[in-house]
């Protein structure tokens, strides 16, 4: 019987040892949790402050679940979010930007919210609010474009934009405001902005196809005076990517790696089709721009879908023209 009551005490204090020192660790970890999130509270909070007023509003993670109507209406899908659509209290219609987890305390996300928040362009999507909560949930909330993305208007091969190809006319001014946009982007704001990601799923167009440039998850801010910036890794989308972006002895990163983005968008637009496809007849055509560049050099016909008139014509030359300027190797050309 001692013997038994002894070995029940042997047990009653290790439970105990064991317990204390559990809970002493689990404090521990709550209190580094704690003070982890507690640094990005102050840190968001101060720069808040720094940057107030904001021309936007913040709103609760809650706030965006109501709005998306808890996520139902999904508009896209990027590298680094979804997006959905929304309503806001008032009515209005937006497109809201849920960003995947990211590393680091904020700061870089919240500049880009203070800088893109300060941009006013009729060729720039409005950014009306966004979201930071410790909790590692952002999101950012856009004005609602009804005609959604450029892609779904030029890529002939896709049998749903059957009804949906545009004029040349409509397609040149589409061209002339994302040029208009990217100069107000690069040159017209207080800090420039480097969009690095132009192609055509991020150019969205409204109820009367002007061209609004979208989507600054991968943007970068550069002082106005400085259009060199230093970057580790490459950024953007494959096909659209300057070259100095990924092998720096061609160059140096600029504002120019943008407009080799918007050189090899526009070749998709007069062509209708993805720059690189392999699905063409003949193998001197599945490089388009290799393909148009010599049509142009030898004087030939532009084999090109839709040229009815003389005008559409000169229409789909001077883009073809102002594209191939851009999308030089070398950045300084």
């Amino acid at each position: 019987m001692i013997a038994l009551v002894t070995s029940f005490a042997g047990i009653g204090v290790l439970v105990v040892i064991i317990c204390y020192y559990c809970e002493k660790l689990s404090s521990k970890k709550i209190i580094y949790f704690w003070k982890k999130e507690t640094l990005t509270y102050q840190s968001v909070e101060a720069f808040l402050r720094k940057n107030e007023p904001l021309a936007i509003r913040r709103y609760s993670y809650s706030d965006i679940k109501k709005t998306t109507n808890f996520f139902k209406d999904k508009l896209g899908q990027g590298g680094y979010g979804g997006v959905y659509k929304g309503k806001l209290q008032d009515g209005y219609f937006v497109a809201v930007k849920v960003l995947k987890e990211s590393k680091g305390n904020g700061e870089e996300f919240l500049n880009k919210v203070a800088s893109i928040s300060r941009t006013s362009h009729v060729n720039i999507v409005t950014l009306m609010g966004f979201c930071f909560e410790e909790s590692n949930k952002r999101a950012l909330i856009y004005e609602f474009m009804p005609n959604g993305s450029l892609e779904k208007f030029i890529y002939k091969e896709n049998p749903s934009n059957a009804d949906r190809q545009l004029g040349w006319e409509t397609l040149y001014k589409i061209a002339i405001g994302i040029a208009r946009g990217l100069e107000y982007l690069h040159r017209g704001c207080n800090t420039g902005i480097l969009h690095f990601d132009i192609k055509p799923h991020n150019i969205l167009l409204d109820e009367n196809f002007c061209p609004k440039i979208f989507d600054f998850g991968l943007a970068k801010i550069c002082p106005r005076e400085e259009s060199v910036i230093s970057m580790l890794g490459a950024r953007g989308t494959a096909g659209y990517i300057a070259p100095e972006v990924f092998c720096r002895n061609i160059g140096r990163v600029s504002h120019k790696s943008d407009v080799y983005s918007y050189g090899m968008m526009v070749l998709e637009m007069v062509g209708g089709r993805k720059n690189i496809d392999v699905s063409v007849d003949h193998v001197s055509e599945i490089y388009f721009p290799h393909y148009i560049y010599k049509r142009i050099e030898l004087d030939e016909e532009l084999g090109l879908q839709g040229l009815i008139s003389k005008e559409d014509e000169e229409i789909a030359k001077k883009m073809i023209i102002v594209s191939l300027w851009c999308i030089q190797t070398d950045p300084s050309s």
